[in-house]
C-alpha cells in the first residue's frame, strides 16, 4: 500500500513539474471565430515552451529553406522583440476602416494582434520571447549568419 501512494505521488509530481515546466514562458493564444453559417470557431493554447522545441522536428532542409528567406530580417526581429519587453501595454497598430478593425499591440510580455470585422475575429497573443527565440534558431540555421 505504501508503494503504491510512494508511486502515485511520484507520477503526482512528475505531472505537476512537467505542467510547470511547459508553461513557464506564457501560452500562445489562438482564437478564430468565423461569422457564418457552418463557421469555424477555433480556440487553440499551446505552451510557448513547445515551438522552440517542435522546431528540432521540422526536417533540416525545410528549416534551412526558412532561415534563407527569413535571414536578412533576423537580426532586426531579435532586436525589436527585445526592445519590445520595455514598453508594455504599447499600441502600434490601431485601424479602423468601416466595421473592419485591426490592432497590434504587447500586452504585458506578449504581441498580440486582433483582427474584427464581419466575416471573422482573429485574435492572437504569442510571448515576445517566443518570437525571439524562434527567430534565433532560425537566424542559427541560416547560411552566412
Amino acid at each position: 500500500m505504501i508503494l503504491a501512494a510512494k508511486f502515485a505521488l511520484g507520477m503526482a509530481s512528475t505531472i505537476v513539474f512537467a505542467g510547470v515546466y511547459s508553461f513557464r514562458e506564457g501560452v500562445i493564444k489562438v482564437d478564430v471565430d468565423e461569422h457564418r453559417d457552418g463557421g469555424s470557431h477555433v480556440h487553440l493554447w499551446v505552451p510557448a515552451a513547445a515551438v522552440p522545441m517542435v522546431m528540432h522536428l521540422v526536417p533540416k532542409q525545410h528549416l534551412r529553406k526558412a532561415s534563407e528567406q527569413a535571414s536578412e530580417f533576423m537580426p532586426l526581429v531579435e532586436v525589436v522583440t527585445s526592445e519590445l519587453r520595455r514598453y508594455p501595454d504599447t499600441t502600434f497598430v490601431d485601424v479602423e476602416d468601416g466595421k473592419d478593425h485591426v490592432r497590434v499591440s504587447t500586452v504585458g510580455t506578449k504581441l498580440q494582434i486582433d483582427v474584427v470585422n464581419e466575416e471573422e475575429n482573429v485574435h492572437v497573443a504569442v510571448p515576445l520571447t517566443t518570437v525571439r527565440d524562434v527567430a534565433h534558431q532560425l537566424a542559427a540555421d541560416a547560411p552566412g549568419i
